[in-house]
């Protein structure tokens, strides 16, 4: 679970800085055991289906499984963390993913295991984590101080890589010698230090001003919030494409290992231990990277080179040159998610911060998951060889994508600003009072139109990303330097929060609007209660009368 938009950081010193800090060593080690486990149980249950069926599209289904309750309740996980306690969060999610360990485990040993019970298990061990990782990303602000928040950000990502390095093979020996009953006790096992140190965390919850939102309305603010930012929509749908075109070399491991290398259970592990060292090169590295390319070149470059990759695999029948070409494929694979990830976390203010997350994470497991379904049919018709080709092939024009899609800049991230003091106002308001109009008029030399439109433009995106709908801005056409800008709000709440929601680079569009205006007075802004026919109570005493109200 990385952000990896910190990874600049180089020096020794640096990256093990967050280390000295004792809430995020013991969490981090822990959480460190804790990837360890999840990747030996996936060699454990892929294995395992092999055994059970013959059938490609059974194999490629188990990672489905394992990925597709990401994609699924990612938006609703991404709304709880930023709504309540993040570590109690990370616990529930936690349990709910040792339950289905301990029960894969259980009816394992028992000899009850079918295809379809080893996926629906699958399915709830990767439910408990796709909770816990909106949670998990979003908290490690709150256990280093701000000024060794990327390093332990990086130290994020490298746990899960030095984890992918080993823990493949020491699942494949687990199940060589013990078989996969053993691979899932395990991970059942290396649950229980990182809820430990999620329980020792004495964390310090801090209130917000106002009242937290409903997970349904949580949910529309992200959904929201996404759909009106360009540069998030780009990097989901490249993390989508990218994922669906990358994932056959992942979901056919276990054919490559047997099928093409003529290996085992140790075989197939020590390949996926390949992969994971290439990964942990691809991490350390992207620093220098960052530095010599953009994230839309590197990413094109990675491409390629992961497309040469996936047909050195198909092409060899040699352990030595398939882990060779899956060194590479790791390295390039996990620089490409890194970055996405550094596009998103760079696109998204820490209110939605969760929320953001757990659509990329939705993006990035749905891809996989719906491109393993659909690589492992394909390769029972055609088989394995002719599957990695053609994906190497796709994964060759998929440059392409970035003449219609570029990615977003990454140079900073974008601060949220101060908060502002609600306004003044004299009629009695409730939070739930509404529907809110807000109006602002401009007064704007006749020789910069133009220019006023196109800013206003990017404020209307920033205006309903962070909460205000039916937005317009009009002309007069009896006084032309007047413009009139116009939006709602559902209730008197939502106006609060949208504007509380501003970083520093909306504050700044704000401002860059305001100086178009000219005159002597400055910008007006009114703010007017909606009142539909027949909304008005008939008390005149009610608490929605007022005296300028008729």
């Amino acid at each position: 679970m990385t952000g990896p938009s910190y990874f600049h950081t180089s020096s020794v010193d640096g990256i093990t800085a967050p280390l000295h800090y004792r809430t995020f060593r013991r969490i981090w080690l822990a959480s460190l055991l804790s990837n360890l486990g999840i990747l030996i149980q996936g060699v454990g249950a892929a294995w395992a289906m092999t055994e059970m069926t013959s059938s490609a599209d059974k194999v490629a289904l188990v990672q489905t499984a394992l990925l597709l309750p990401v994609m699924l309740i990612a938006m609703p996980a991404g709304a709880i963390a930023d709504m309540y306690d993040r570590r109690i969060v990370a616990l529930v999610a936690l349990s709910i993913a040792l339950c289905g360990a301990t029960a894969l485990t259980a009816v394992d040993w028992l000899g009850f295991t079918t295809p379809d019970l080893l996926l629906v298990l699958c399915f709830v061990v990767g439910s408990g984590m796709a909770l816990v990782g909106p949670a998990w990303q979003s908290s490690v602000s709150e256990q280093v101080p701000t000024e060794t928040l990327p390093a332990a950000i990086a130290l994020n990502g490298i746990s899960y890589n030095i984890a992918r390095s080993f823990g493949p093979a020491v699942g494949g020996v687990i199940v060589a010698s013990a078989g996969a009953v053993l691979a899932f006790a395990i991970n059942a096992l290396l649950y229980l230090p990182l809820i430990t140190a999620l329980f020792l965390w004495k964390r310090v919850p801090k209130p917000s001003r106002l009242p937290r939102e409903h997970l349904s309305r949580a949910i529309v603010s992200g959904v929201r919030y996404i759909t009106n930012s360009p540069s998030i929509k780009v990097v989901i749908a490249r993390t989508m494409i990218t994922g669906v075109v990358g994932s056959a070399i992942h979901a056919l491991m276990p054919l490559v290992a047997r099928a093409l290398l003529h290996g085992g259970a140790q075989m197939y592990g020590i390949m996926l231990g390949a992969f994971g060292v290439g990964a942990v090169i691809g991490v350390l590295n992207i620093g220098q990277l960052r530095k010599r390319m953009s994230s839309e070149a590197a990413i094109r470059a990675c491409t390629l080179s992961m497309s040469g990759a996936i047909a050195a695999v198909a092409l060899s029948r040699e352990p030595i040159l398939t882990a060779t070409a899956l060194v590479l494929a790791g390295a390039v694979w996990t620089i490409m998610w890194t970055l996405f990830n550094i596009g998103m976390q760079l696109s998204a203010p820490r209110w939605v911060a969760g929320r953001s997350l757990a659509a990329w994470q939705a993006s990035f497991s749905g891809g996989l998951a719906i491109g393993s379904w659909g690589w492992g049919r394909l390769t029972d018709v055609v088989g394995v060889q002719v599957t990695l080709l053609l994906s190497a092939a796709l994964m060759l024009l998929l440059p392409l994508v970035g003449r219609w899609l570029r990615m977003p800049r990454t140079d900073e991230r974008g601060e949220d600003a101060e908060l502002l003091a609600d306004p003044k106002v004299r009629l009695p308001l409730t939070y739930r009072s509404g529907p809110l109009v807000v109006e602002i008029e401009y007064r704007v030399a006749s020789d910069k139109a133009r220019a006023f439109h196109s800013v206003m433009q990017d404020v209307q995106l920033y205006r309903q990303r962070n909460g205000a709908y039916g937005w317009s801005i009009a002309r007069d056409i009896a006084d032309p330097e007047l413009w009139t800008e116009r939006y709602h709000c559902p209730t008197w709440l939502d106006y609060l929060r949208q504007r509380n929601r501003w970083t520093q680079s909306e504050r700044a569009l704000e401002h860059k609007a305001a100086a178009f205006h000219v005159g002597p007075e400055p910008v007006r802004v009114r703010r007017m209660l909606e009142r539909p026919f027949g909304s008005l109570r008939r008390n005149e005493e009610g608490p929605n009368r007022a005296p300028n109200e008729f």
